[in-house]
């Protein structure tokens, strides 16, 4: 399923997209870890290159109700065809959220069967209603950064004057954050 992560100074992350997976509730594929795989499995459809997934990482909640299950998070580097706009891939995401088993709900960081979060898109900038790249707390989520650090530590995320590693050791007492799937593991 993976390919090696692209060299810092080889421009192919400049028109990655970068999907954050995260799931804490078993769904219909079974567990979260396997939750987590599928997703990035089926995250291929949307990319016209071979995606790179990072390994799987266990992270203890953060922000959210007492008694909330650990997740299992990954990160996904797409590169989207050309038709397709952050608006539409963002769609494309909450699809395969609801096709996972997601219910959103009012409550904020709920448990949930899946999470597919676009975090950025190469250099892009957007801000509208339903949408904001770079995510507003890129720099601010271990569980998003850890992940991205394998694929792309030398990548600067834009509107970030540091690279992807360097923001996540500058995270102060971060959340525990640990490898539980390599990555090239068979989906």
């Amino acid at each position: 399923m993976n390919s090696q992560p692209p060299g810092a100074d080889s421009g192919e992350f400049a028109e990655a997209a970068i999907v954050a997976v995260g799931s804490n509730l078993p769904g219909r594929f079974g567990p979260p870890r396997r939750m987590a795989q599928q997703a990035m499995a089926e995250l291929r459809r949307l990319s016209v290159r071979q995606p790179l997934c990072s390994s799987l990482y266990r992270t203890s909640p953060r922000d959210c109700a007492p008694g909330t299950p650990d997740f299992v998070n990954a990160a996904t580097a797409l590169w989207p065809p050309p038709e397709l706009t952050p608006e539409a891939l963002l769609g494309e995401l909450l699809k395969i959220e609801a096709e996972f088993g997601r219910r959103r709900s009012e409550a904020r960081n709920a448990p949930r069967t899946l999470d597919l979060d676009l975090i950025a898109w190469g250099a892009r900038v957007v801000r509208s209603a339903a949408l904001q790249l770079p995510h507003p707390r890129l720099a601010e989520r271990e569980f998003v950064l850890a992940p991205l650090a394998e694929l792309a530590p030398d990548w600067i995320p834009p509107g970030q004057s540091q690279s992807v590693a360097s923001l996540l050791q500058a995270l102060p007492e971060a959340a525990e954050v640990k490898i539980i799937g390599d990555r090239n593991a068979p989906v």
